[in-house]
C-alpha cells in the first residue's frame, strides 16, 4: 500500500527507474500493455501545486520522458500501437502521480477513442491482466528507452 516508500527503499517490484523528481513504475494492470505510472519521490505530496516550481517542472519533464519511453517501446513491440495518453488525475490515490497509457488499434471499437477509465471493471480485476513475468520483455524495453532518453537529456545539458 505504501507505493512511494517501498519504491524509495528498493522494495517495490514494479519500479522501472528513478528519475529526477519521480519514480517510474509499471502499472499493476496491463490490459493495455505498457501502462506505467510516475510516482512523486516525496511522500505526502498530493498535488502538482504542492511542489516548488523547479520540482514541479522536473516532475512534468519526468512524465514526458516516461511517456516517450512507453511510446517508443510499445511502437517497436506492437505494430498496432496508436499513441500514449498522459494523465494526472488525483481522484483516488492521495499522492501525486501520473498515468501513462499506451493505446492500440486492437482495442474494442467502442473504447479505442475514449478514456481508459471507461473499460469494464473486469479488465481492472482479471488476473490475466496482472503485471507479471509475461511482461518482462516490455518492462525491459521501457527501461532501456528511459536509459536512452536520460542519456540524450544529460548529453544536451553538458
Amino acid at each position: 500500500m505504501d507505493r512511494i516508500g517501498t519504491a524509495l527503499r528498493g522494495e517495490n517490484p514494479t519500479v522501472l527507474r528513478r528519475l529526477a523528481a519521480g519514480i517510474a513504475v509499471m502499472g499493476d494492470v496491463q490490459f493495455l500493455p505498457g501502462y506505467s505510472v510516475l510516482l512523486i519521490d516525496e511522500p505526502g505530496i498530493q498535488r502538482l501545486s504542492d511542489l516548488p516550481k523547479p520540482k514541479r517542472l522536473a516532475f512534468l519533464a519526468d512524465m514526458d520522458q516516461l511517456g516517450e519511453a512507453v511510446e517508443r517501446a510499445c511502437q517497436r513491440l506492437d505494430p498496432d500501437f496508436r499513441r500514449v495518453n498522459l494523465e494526472i488525475l488525483g481522484n483516488t490515490d492521495p499522492f501525486l502521480h501520473a498515468h501513462i497509457w499506451p493505446r492500440f488499434e486492437w482495442e474494442p471499437a467502442e473504447l479505442v477513442g475514449k478514456p481508459v477509465w471507461l473499460y469494464p471493471p473486469d479488465r481492472w480485476r482479471d488476473e490475466q491482466f496482472r503485471l507479471g513475468p509475461q511482461h518482462d520483455v516490455l518492462r525491459t524495453a521501457i527501461g532501456n528507452e528511459l536509459d536512452r532518453i536520460h542519456d540524450v537529456v544529460d548529453g544536451d545539458a553538458a
